[in-house]
């Protein structure tokens, strides 16, 4: 790729490579500079321009970003849209973060034009949580460059998601005569809620003396109940193999795998099995919710990963999990607010069709036929098949008709009684249907037939609230498009709004709260207003 200034006249088609304000308007960075841009800039008395340009045998920042992170995408992930050379890869349900970290380093080393970012190693993610991020430095980067990056992956991908498995244990818990019943009830809180975190549930209590008798009894009571493990939480801490708990273990007939793990808080976790079952004699430091080892070796069991001796004497190296004296925000919630794991923004799609086609002059436009199935229909299920949210579909004249003509998908309804006032009565009842935790929203017009799942997705992809890109607009050769991808800030705002006006018109105002992003054909732009309109997209 080359870089670096040029004269006007040889900038046309070349990436421009730093932001800049030209005739009032804010070019970003990575602008595709066009012969009338190129006007603006001899308007404004420039001479240069920093650009960059691809060279024979150079791919895009993007579509680099796009091939990598395919590669690197396993099971239980998700790779979004790439987007200014980034693609992200997220976590389609809860697990752990399984990272393969030699072929992460092998990727990071080829050249500094390429980056992988990951969680650490078993790290426990959310749905939706950010996994990994590719970052592609320069504008365009030699072919050769991915190619070699994808083989050192080995065909096989780097980033994945071991999910959680809805697990059932039973809990024993043993007492002593000085055993205070808070004590006791604290243990069982804490596993408790230990295990329903991960999806789990507590299937069997016994409380028994901690005695080698009571206990071998209590635990074949326990397997007896058909529980996917057990746990036991002893009275007094587990300090040698010839224990009460693990002599009640092998009396059973189970085995003892391993006591005591290179993790501190947790050290003294003891780890067997029971009857085909995993067994964890369970650390007395468990009886907080704060971090220990009993977490890391539970997470693991619900995720369906190993959790031999060999394994865990693994879990050495950032074991250490004592509170430090002078850490700036401890773990007990006091000081700053812990920051959150980055996630993909939760959206939704308000699809407005409650209009009276009045400029159709006659029927009602959305349930005209337009290759094989009604018009309205081909917007909803671009934004169904886009898969980024709930689709909520604002219906007001003859509703009736146009639910009927979206028969079978899979979307949510609500009237707007008030359609005779215009869009911004469908507006205040689509968004008055999202809940909180919706980060934005996209919305659609009904009778634009062109609208595809690529398209949502590629605006999707550049939607960065925290990052200032709270309204996505899709572009065709600079000019604006529907539908806009708003930030959840703006709903009040959208649903102020009275008349026949859109959204549309709150984004004038709104210039450094904006990415556009230009498309690659005009279906952004095409709607069906009229019957010659109508006419001209195939309509009879």
């Amino acid at each position: 790729m080359k870089f670096g200034a040029v004269p006007l006249a040889e900038a046309a088609g070349a990436i421009l490579a730093h932001s800049q304000v030209v005739a009032g308007k804010a070019w970003k960075k990575g602008r595709r500079l066009s012969d009338e841009d190129i006007s603006l800039l001899g308007a404004a008395r420039r001479e240069t321009v920093i650009v960059a340009r691809p060279e024979t045998g150079d791919i895009g920042e993007d579509e680099a970003a796009r091939r990598l992170a395919e590669a690197l995408c396993g099971a239980g992930a998700v790779l979004t849209e790439a987007f200014t050379g980034r693609a992200n890869l997220y976590a389609r349900s809860a697990g752990l973060a399984r990272i393969d970290v030699d072929r992460i380093n092998a990727v990071n080393r080829i050249d500094e034009a390429i980056t992988v970012a990951t969680l650490p190693v078993d790290e426990m993610v959310e749905p939706r949580q950010m996994l990994a991020t590719v970052k592609i430095m320069p504008f365009a980067v030699p072919r050769d460059l991915i190619e070699r990056a994808v083989a050192a992956l080995g065909n096989a991908p780097a980033v994945a998601v071991a999910p959680f498995a809805p697990l059932s244990a039973a809990l024993i818990v043993t007492t002593t005569p000085t055993t205070k019943d808070s004590v006791i009830q604290k243990a069982m809180a804490a596993t408790a809620a230990r295990v329903a975190g991960l999806g789990g549930r507590i299937v069997l209590h016994l409380t028994v003396p901690h005695e080698a008798g009571a206990l071998t009894e209590a635990l074949a009571r326990a397997g007896a109940a058909g529980p996917d493990l057990i746990l036991v939480m002893g009275a007094n801490a587990v300090i040698d193999r010839r224990d009460h708990i693990p002599a009640a273990i092998e009396a059973a007939g189970g085995r003892v795998e391993r006591f005591g793990m290179p993790v501190d808080p947790g050290n003294l976790l003891l780890t067997g099995t029971l009857f085909g079952r995993p067994v964890i004699g369970v650390p007395g430091c468990a009886r907080s919710l704060k971090l220990n080892g009993f977490d890391l070796v539970l997470r693991r069991l619900f995720a369906g990963l190993a959790t031999d001796r060999d394994t865990i004497a693994t879990m050495g190296v950032g074991g250490l999990l004592k509170e430090i004296e002078m850490r700036p925000q401890p773990r007990d919630g006091e000081g700053c607010p812990a920051a959150q794991p980055a996630r993909a923004p939760r959206l939704a799609a308000l699809v407005l069709a409650a209009g009276r086609s009045t400029r159709m002059a006659g029927p009602n436009k959305l349930l005209l036929p337009l290759a094989g199935k009604p018009l309205v229909r081909h917007a909803v299920e671009a934004a169904v098949a886009a898969d980024l949210g709930p689709v909520v579909v604002v219906t007001g004249h003859e509703g009736e008709a146009v639910r009927a003509a979206l028969a079978g998908c899979p979307v949510e309804f609500r009237d707007n009684p008030d359609y005779a006032e215009g869009l911004s009565a469908s507006l205040r009842v689509g968004v008055g249907a999202l809940d909180d935790t919706v980060d934005g929203a996209f919305v659609l017009l009904g009778d634009m037939p062109r609208i595809t799942a690529a398209h949502l997705r590629r605006l999707a992809a550049a939607f960065a609230p925290g990052e200032g890109r709270e309204i996505a607009v899709p572009t065709v050769r600079g000019r604006w498009g529907n539908p806009l991808l708003w930030a959840r800030r703006f709903f009040p705002a959208m649903a102020a709004l009275d008349g026949d006006r859109g959204a549309r018109l709150l984004a004038a105002a709104q210039a450094d709260s904006i990415v556009e992003i230009e498309m690659a054909d005009d279906g952004v732009l095409t709607d069906i207003d009229t019957g010659a309109a109508y006419a001209e997209a195939g309509g009879t």
